[in-house]
């Protein structure tokens, strides 16, 4: 099985919700790379979303497009990214990893040696915004063949056939992107979430995880009410760009804590 089907099995297990933060690899220091990761997981987090800097990112905001930017320019690659896998790897094995990025840096590996390259650096899902799952079956094929979960966005104006269609090509959970817009937006709309869920779950057998837009505790537990998990991301990026060095692992810790505690309450996670 693997560790992100054993983790929200876990989770449902506990009535509990998933916390999935994403940091951008490299940024502000490529070689604090892990011991962020860590800082995350010490904090709660039940998976980690690593993102692979890439020139053009079009699906983020301006913060993580800044944070692949500064990572670019520090030498920071996928084979430098799977690195830190495999070193966070050395002192945990329990937390999920996923990467998540675009096509271009994985095709220029190639999908079947990236498959091998991630296995062996302790990958445990792989999201890429620009692949649409009726051009990735193969794609997925091949992820699936190593043990690597295919992981896919919806999005609100998501049609009932594309929704089916991520169903029958993902596998850990699917990621649903909770607004139109780019990562970062704000205007959080908790109920048009919720009136979504039924036709994700009605074609697609994973958990859902909900990300965009989600920056604060308060805003986590209301879509942890509604979903399977909640992702935050750009929040994650700005804290590490705008605290000193010194206290960085810290504040990610306590930040992550944080909103762990808030989804686990009543109110948000446990039911």
């Amino acid at each position: 099985m693997s560790r992100i089907k054993s983790t929200f099995e876990a989770l449902a297990a506990q009535r509990k919700k998933g916390l999935i933060p994403f940091m951008t690899a490299g940024d502000p220091d490529p070689a604090r790379t892990v011991e962020f990761m860590h800082a995350l997981a010490a904090g709660g987090a039940d998976v980690i979303e690593l993102g692979v800097p890439f020139s053009d990112p079009m699906a983020d905001g301006p913060v993580i497009q800044q944070a692949s930017e500064r990572a670019l320019e520090k030498g920071v690659s996928l084979k430098s990214v799977l690195a830190d896998v495999r070193r966070f790897r050395e002192t945990n094995d329990k937390t999920p990893v996923v990467l998540m990025g675009y096509a271009n840096p994985i095709e220029r590996m190639g999908a079947e040696a990236f498959a091998v390259a991630a296995k062996d650096a302790g990958v445990d899902g792989v999201l890429v915004v620009d692949y649409p799952p009726e051009e990735s079956l193969d794609f997925a094929a091949k992820m699936k063949a190593a043990a690597i979960d295919p992981i896919f966005l919806l999005a609100p104006t998501s049609t009932d056939e594309r929704i089916a269609e991520v169903g029958r090509a993902a596998s850990g959970y699917v990621y649903y992107v909770s607004l139109k817009g780019v990562t970062g937006a704000a205007n959080l709309d908790v109920a048009s979430i919720a009136s979504k869920m039924p036709a994700i779950k009605s074609r697609v057998p994973l958990p859902v995880g909900v990300g965009f837009g989600i920056r604060d505790a308060q805003t986590a537990a209301a879509v942890a009410a509604v979903s399977d998990a909640v992702v935050i991301g750009s929040r994650i990026v700005q804290l590490l760009e705008q605290t000193p060095p010194e206290a960085a692992a810290l504040t990610l810790t306590q930040f992550v804590a944080g909103i762990r505690a808030a989804i686990d309450t009543p109110a948000g996670g446990n039911r």
